[in-house]
């Protein structure tokens, strides 16, 4: 912990270096096609390193030896978008890139042990997105209603305004992972194929898909009470899912020409939306109960509100960015899935005390059938200078979870603060975060803590 510190007070000396800047080259570059820029593409590209000093769960080992804590660097997320306005109704989109390499895990398919090929090394770029939309009906400004088809690889996934966020933006230093349900089960990496739908109608946005989820085959462990049975991920031959989304967006407009949605606009904008969404997919899950199997559909809600606007005096510049979501989760009997993000830890086979049931290093349960109820905010604090060396925004967040598999429900807590050397462009964001520590379904045994410092640079 006392390295992660260190690294981080120097990182903050070291602002006093930069000055805020212009952000004239706006979101990414782009490349004009014809005299007038209607048609153009458009390229981002952008980097989070983390650099972490975590509490890892009891029966924890890295690289061989047993531990209880653990420090260490790594590539979040190295990403490329790129995206066309050929016509003036006709759009493609690929975004590509790689995530959560470490020293010890995320390289290539099988790379382990020493070499070229060793753990972490080399991982293998994929696409994220690839899709192609066409503009049925123009969104002009003397129009209430546009709409636009779209068909592939895609982010329009419903549910809700997190699970379609932006990584480029977040208010917290990321998303809580919940957010994203199906996530490297039956999408990839938070995306499915298929149709999807999008526009306004006034100050209502709305986007709607159907799509062909990726199959799942785990084995559901054979129970004799029908209480006791658990649902997994196993749909064979899936059946297509239905997501959709829909916002009511009271005061300034917010863009839709992709589906990222911002998570603080650092007060340039004056947003206040009320959303509600959803995600079903048939025959998504199987329990076994005296070796018969059934079948359970995935049935997914949320509601959710956002709130991005300045606050004070117009000289001070400051801005208050808050959001709430509210996720009534179907996955299935007593489904739980246990998730931790860069997990560098494996299980401890001499370990002999009570084991996390979430499993070793960062995990905890993540998605279950159940309620989880998730709020953020944030204050931009005031600034005077024209041009400032840096931007301060304190955040914290809070999660409720009542899963139904788990006896006991959880409260946990994400605390810290953006540092702006260049708005989202270039920043630097410290968190300290609590995640429950279940050691039985029926006993939570307390909560662990992870330190987090992260570097975002995009263009």
């Amino acid at each position: 912990m006392k390295k992660i510190f260190f690294i981080a007070a120097l990182l903050l000396l070291s602002l006093k270096s930069f000055s805020q800047g212009s952000t004239d080259y706006g979101a990414g570059l782009k490349f004009n096609l014809n005299e007038d820029g209607s048609k153009f593409m458009r390229v981002i590209a952008w980097n989070q390193i983390w650099m972490r000093s975590s509490q890892m769960n009891p029966g924890t080992m890295i690289g061989g030896e047993a531990t209880s804590t653990a420090t260490d660097i790594g590539n979040r997320r190295l990403r490329f978008l790129a995206y066309a306005q050929v016509s003036k109704r006709y759009m493609i989109l690929t975004h590509f890139g790689i995530n959560n390499q470490t020293f010890i895990n995320g390289g290539a398919a099988g790379s382990s042990g020493t070499g070229g090929y060793g753990a972490g090394k080399k991982p293998g770029l994929f696409f994220h997105d690839a899709w192609n939309e066409y503009a049925v009906v123009l969104p002009e400004k003397d129009k209430k209603f546009s709409f636009t088809l779209g068909a592939g690889l895609h982010y329009y996934m419903g549910l809700s305004r997190l699970t379609m966020a932006s990584t480029l933006n977040f208010l917290t230093i990321d998303a809580p992972i919940f957010n994203w349900p199906l996530i490297e089960n039956s999408d990839q990496f938070a995306r499915q194929v298929g149709l999807f739908a999008k526009g306004k109608y006034g100050k209502l946005e709305y986007r709607m898909s159907y799509n062909k989820p990726y199959a799942t085959n785990l084995v559901p462990t054979n129970v004799t009470v029908a209480d006791n049975a658990v649902a997994v991920d196993n749909s064979g031959n899936t059946k297509w899912s239905k997501a959709g989304y829909f916002e009511y967006q009271f005061l300034d407009q917010e863009a839709n020409v992709l589906p990222f949605k911002v998570g603080s606009y650092l007060g340039t904008k004056k947003v206040f939306n009320i959303g509600a969404g959803f995600y079903t997919a048939p025959d998504a899950t199987k329990t076994s109960v005296n070796s018969t199997i059934n079948k359970h559909d995935i049935k997914l809600f949320s509601a959710d509100v956002f709130l991005d606007m300045p606050i004070g005096k117009k000289e001070n510049k400051m801005a208050v960015t808050a959001y709430s979501v509210l996720y009534d989760y179907d996955f299935g009997p007593n489904y739980l899935r246990n998730v931790g993000i860069m997990n560098i830890g494996s299980v401890d086979p001499n370990f002999t005390g009570s084991r996390a049931i979430a499993g070793a290093g960062n995990a905890q349960p993540t998605m279950g059938s159940g309620n989880i109820w998730y709020t953020q905010a944030g204050v931009l604090l005031p600034c005077k200078e024209a041009k400032p060396k840096i931007r301060i925004q304190p955040f914290g967040a809070v999660t409720y979870k009542n899963f139904d598999a788990l006896e006991q429900s959880s409260t946990q807590f994400d605390v810290g603060s953006n540092f702006f050397i260049d708005g989202h462009h270039a920043k630097i964001t410290a968190q300290y975060s609590t995640r429950p520590v279940y050691t039985s379904l029926t006993n939570r045994s307390g909560s662990l803590g992870d330190f987090i410092v992260q570097l975002q640079i995009y263009l």
